[in-house]
């Protein structure tokens, strides 16, 4: 379910085929992401699952499955 709602904010947010994301995309490398689109990506899991992710806690996070790791840890 949490990887299914990353999905959809991921394929939104950077215009790409949810089919093309899964547990081993690398935001940055795969998505393409630079410092600011890591900030809305942030904001819009923030307000999706109702939980704030500390700075220094995504600067750990580089894949898809990492994101969803510590959202189920989280949550």
């Amino acid at each position: 379910m949490i990887l299914e709602k990353v999905k959809v904010i991921l394929a939104d947010q950077f215009d790409i085929d949810e089919a093309d994301i899964n547990t081993e995309t690398d935001l940055q490398h795969d998505l393409g992401a630079d410092s600011l689109d890591v900030v809305d990506l942030l904001m819009s899991i923030e307000d999706e699952f109702e939980v704030e992710v500390p700075d220094e806690e995504i600067e750990n996070i580089r894949t898809v499955g990492e994101l969803v790791s510590y959202l189920e840890a989280n949550i």
